[in-house]
């Protein structure tokens, strides 16, 4: 069994920052081989890849270039998003997911958090 649980958002001005964190537990031997990801979902709008990490590589949505930050804990299983000069377009519900695999394809990964709502006015 596998469960994420995102912390840390909330509401931002435009330009300001928020870092989100999200814990994996699991009672699986590989969980140290995890990717874990960022997604998000506006409303009305598909879910989007928001960047992705392991543990020799990070992949970024152009989108968020340049303004975010991904990077696993100090523990493998932790992951945490930093997200500077915010816009409006940002708002969202943020989703971490995790698995084997790595990409910024949400089917990728079979496993996500229930998110944490991320408001920029």
């Amino acid at each position: 069994d596998v469960q994420l649980v995102e912390s840390g958002g909330g509401s931002v001005d435009t330009g300001g920052s928020l870092r989100l964190d999200c814990a994996l537990t699991t009672s699986t031997y590989y969980s140290n081989g995890f990717c874990m990801g960022w997604f998000r979902q506006a409303p009305g709008k598909e879910r989007e890849a928001v960047a992705t990490t392991s543990t020799n590589f990070v992949l970024y949505a152009d989108s968020v270039k340049g303004r975010f930050t991904v990077a696993r804990g100090n523990s493998k299983n932790t992951m945490y998003l930093q997200m500077n000069s915010l816009t409006p377009e940002d708002t969202a519900m943020y989703y971490c997911a995790a698995g084997v695999g790595c990409s910024l394809n949400s089917r990728t990964y079979p496993y996500w958090g229930q998110g944490t709502q991320v408001t920029v006015s």
